[in-house]
């Protein structure tokens, strides 16, 4: 059998007046046209054509269950709640007379006999009461947005002429580098010059000193080979010094010696000087040949004591097992080690000695000392001029980078630039530093995780700068790079409220600040139209 209800239309913004409107149970106004007492019905998906009398007969004969919208009779079939005096809400028909109050005006439950009490005003009362806070709080920030633009718009002004000004300094600075550059190359000329003289004139007073060493050692070489003291060095003499073999087989012959001599059997002190090149980097005086070479001391052996143990020894028993095992590892592969550390030194090493001998090279003489200072002074003016100017460029890429960002259409989110918000949790410390990056780090400690460098605005095109993309963080193991969405909410305060990681690696932040918060009045515009009670 078919029921009906009779509903009020308040007009809203016209006084209180009430309009009675006829039409089937569970019927949104909005479709009460469809629905006319007396003419058949048609389903509302035009499947079929129906007398009206079978509209809410609990019988379901549309397929999309629009012929019995106040029964439960259609499995996909809804149910529309008008909740006067609060806000109107559909359930699914399946509710309908379930025993359990789903609209706060009871009509669900008309006939399943449960004691269901209206709560519709109560709850518009409370609604209204957070609607009425949201509205204040939209307009205090709406009013901050305001002044946050102002200042946006005069903190632009400044960088723009900050900008001019460094532009003009820095073209200044560019002159003075130029002719600091001319003043050092003209230092440098001359003080390179002065310190070649001088290193070649310390090279001259080498040479000499190794050529009279040399003479010297050739002179002492020379008596020794000459065993008779005759004042000759004959074949048979270089024959007693296997070490002149010059193809080292071990088989030293008198012709490999008389080749060593020149082709000639003996030679004076005067011919010997040409026999001594051929054979000085070869030759061991008889003096030196029953000298064993120093055993070099293994690093490890000569470690110093860590300052930390008062300078006491490693104790024995601490000494690792496995340290005496390498060692005896060493010693058996390397039974050639021995000898090796008994061999003459390198030339190098004796190179080395001999610079030593020849002592350090002497101070500068006080004119070159002159000219270096000067080209010093020179270098460091020019080094702290090259310096600033890179700190001009530095600041000019930053001011026009921070002067073309996208801040907003009013550029109200300029005043984030440059600022870091934080949040922590249980176990991290997140942190947002708008327009840069956002971070994760253990509260407890452990180093921090990038969680996304600034992308762009990622808002829906009717509010495009409700949410901030920060991107290519630290890579998961085995997964993709971190990133991070930033919602942005209207709020008085700059504050981070939340985070999440909805998905692997995928991190969800909300962050309320007053420069997203609207006019007021446009988050209402139904609230000039008529609302259904």
């Amino acid at each position: 059998m078919m029921s009906y209800q009779y509903l009020l239309l308040v007009l809203l913004g016209l006084g209180v007046s009430a309009v009675e409107v006829q039409r089937p149970r569970g019927v949104p106004l909005s479709k009460r046209q469809f629905y006319e007492e007396g003419k058949p019905f048609t389903c509302l998906d035009g499947s079929r054509t129906i007398p009206f009398d079978r509209v809410n007969d609990d019988y379901c004969d549309c397929e999309d269950g629009s012929d019995e919208p106040g029964t439960a009779a259609c499995p996909n079939g809804s149910f529309h709640c008008t909740n006067a005096g609060f806000r109107p809400a559909f359930i699914p028909s399946s509710r309908i007379n379930d025993g359990i109050c789903d609209c706060c005006d009871t009509t669900d439950e008309y006939n399943s006999g449960a004691a269901c009490q209206n709560t519709c005003r109560e709850l518009g009362s409370k609604e209204r009461e957070i609607m009425q806070k949201m509205a204040e709080i939209a307009q205090e920030g709406f009013l901050l947005k305001q002044q946050l633009i102002q200042e946006a718009k005069s903190g632009l002004e400044d960088k723009k002429a900050k900008l001019a000004e460094v532009q003009v300094s820095k073209k200044d600075l560019e002159d003075r580098l130029e002719a600091l550059r001319t003043v050092k190359e003209t230092a440098e000329q001359p003080e390179k010059e002065a310190k070649e003289r001088h290193l070649k004139a310390w090279e001259d007073e080498k040479a000499a000193i190794r050529l009279e060493k040399d003479k010297a050692k050739m002179a002492e070489v020379f008596l020794e080979l000459d065993d008779d003291a005759d004042g000759f060095v004959t074949v048979a003499d270089l024959l007693s010094h296997s070490e002149l073999d010059p193809d080292s087989d071990g088989s030293f012959t008198e012709a490999e010696a008389q080749g060593l001599l020149g082709g000639v059997d003996k030679v004076d002190t005067a011919a010997f000087e040409s026999v001594w090149n051929n054979i000085k980097e070869k030759y061991v005086s008889e003096s030196n040949a029953d000298i064993p070479a120093p055993v070099e001391t293994p690093q490890e052996d000569t470690r110093e004591p860590d300052p930390d143990t008062d300078s006491e020894p490693y104790p024995e028993d601490d000494i690792p097992e496995e340290d005496d095992d390498d060692d005896e590892e060493d010693e058996d592969e390397d039974p050639d080690e021995g000898d090796y550390k008994q061999s003459p030194p390198t030339t190098q090493t004796q190179e080395k000695k001999d610079d030593d001998d020849e002592g350090t090279m002497p101070p500068y003489d006080e004119q070159t000392q002159n000219l270096i200072d000067a080209a010093q002074k020179a270098r460091n003016e020019f080094d702290e001029a090259e310096k600033a100017l890179r700190e001009v460029d530095d600041q000019i890429r930053n001011l026009e980078k921070e002067i073309s960002f996208d801040f907003g259409p009013g550029a109200e989110f300029a005043y984030l630039y440059g600022q870091c918000y934080e949040l922590s949790t249980s176990e991290y410390i997140y942190r947002l530093c708008p327009f840069n990056r956002v971070s994760q780090k253990p509260k407890y400690g452990g180093s921090e995780t990038n969680l996304g460098s600034w992308g762009k605005w990622t808002g829906p095109e009717d509010n495009v700068y409700s949410l901030m993309k920060y991107e290519h963080g630290t890579g998961c193991w085995q997964g993709p790079n971190r990133s991070t969405t930033v919602k942005l909410t209207c709020g008085k305060e700059t504050v981070v409220v939340s985070t999440s990681e909805p998905s692997r690696c995928e991190y969800m932040m909300e962050f309320t600040t007053p420069a997203v918060c609207q006019e007021p009045q446009s988050l209402y515009p139904e609230s000039h139209g008529h609302t259904e009670l």
